[in-house]
Order: C-alpha cells, then structure tokens, then sequence
C-alpha cells in the first residue's frame, strides 16, 4: 500500500500523527486478537464436548428403539427458544438462555410408565443439539472476527507502520537536501558578492 504524501511540514506532521495513532492502536487489536484466539479455542472445546453429549443422548434414545414406536411425538414440542447476546471481545455474540417446550397433556394412568423418562429424554436431547447449533454459530462470529483482526494487525505491523516510517524518512531526507542546497546556495551568493566587492 503507497502511502500518499508531500515533501512538506504539513504533510510530514500529518504522517507523524496517523503513525502515532497505529502504533498506539496496535497493542490493543493485539490483545483483541488474542482475547478472540482463546474464546475460538474455548468455544471449538465446547462444541467438542456438546457433540460428545449429543452422542450420548442419542445413544439413550437408541437404547429404547423399540419402546419408541409407541410413543407419541406430538406431546412435546420446542415452543420457544430465548436468545441473549453477549459481547466477547467487542463482538456480539448470541447466548442461548434457555428452551421453551410445550408438553401436551397426557393421561398418566393409560399411558406407558416410561412416557414421563421419554419426554425427559427427548427434552434434553433437543437442548443439547440445540445448544451446539448456537455454540456452532458463535465459532463462527468468533472466528470470522478473530480473521478480521488478525488481518488489522498484520496490515497495521507489516505495511502501514513501516510505509509510514519510511514516507517519514523520505520527507526528512528530502527536507535536509533542500536545506543543505539553500545553504550551500547562500554561501556561493555570498562569495560571489565578497568577490564583486573586492573587484571594485
């Protein structure tokens, strides 16, 4: 990226300004990033250990298959699910607070004795693969926004800071030869002068 810029004080001073607010800037997208790089690894934990539940669950509700032909689905349903957000690192996250089911009643006396262990089953089953669906969603802001913020950071350290530094040096540089000419300049005008003067 070529930094635009004048061989002037005014630009000169405006480079020193926005390097000075990158190199300020800088350590705090660092933590940023890594703040986000330890929730990603939290988070890709979490759902390694929710796909593992998931499994068990679902291990429970194959153990009674064949209980399950009896049983009747539409007693229970999702009514609602309740979301919060969470902000990890400046970036909004969704939080799963809890599950709403609807149960339609049922009669205790003509229904199986393991009806009631079966909603229970099939409600945590539903909590568990819904809970990893928003753990799965929340990787993936996290990861996009820890992508984006690695990104800042390497273009802050590797091209804008040493493009500006090194626009700030070509200003000096420049500067310095225009005042070493000017003065060089100076003396030639004097010493042709002295010489006029002492020619006449």
């Amino acid at each position: 990226m070529a930094i635009k810029f004048q061989y002037n004080k005014t630009s000169l001073q405006q480079l020193e300004k926005q390097l000075k607010i990158r190199v300020r800037t800088l350590p705090i997208i660092k933590n940023k990033e890594s703040a986000l790089r330890m929730e990603v690894k939290r988070c890709k934990e979490d759902v390694v250990e929710l796909e593992e539940a998931l499994e068990q669950r679902i291990h429970a509700y194959e153990a009674m298959f064949a209980l399950w032909n009896e049983f009747d689905a539409s007693l229970l349903a999702v009514k609602d699910v309740n979301l919060g957000v969470k902000k990890i690192a400046g970036v909004r996250v969704p939080v799963l607070q809890c599950v709403d089911f609807e149960l339609r009643p049922f009669s205790l006396f003509n229904a199986p004795k393991w009806y009631a262990d079966g909603i229970h089953i099939l409600q945590q089953l539903a909590k568990t693969a819904i809970e990893r669906e928003f753990t799965v969603a929340k990787l993936s802001l996290l990861e996009h926004a820890r992508k984006k913020t690695t990104q800042k950071v390497n273009l802050f350290e590797k091209v804008q800071i040493p493009g500006y530094q090194d626009a700030l040096r070509k200003i000096k540089r420049f500067m310095e030869d225009e005042e070493n000419l000017s003065k060089s300049s100076q003396k030639i005008m004097k010493s042709q002068q002295e010489k006029r003067k002492e020619a006449v």
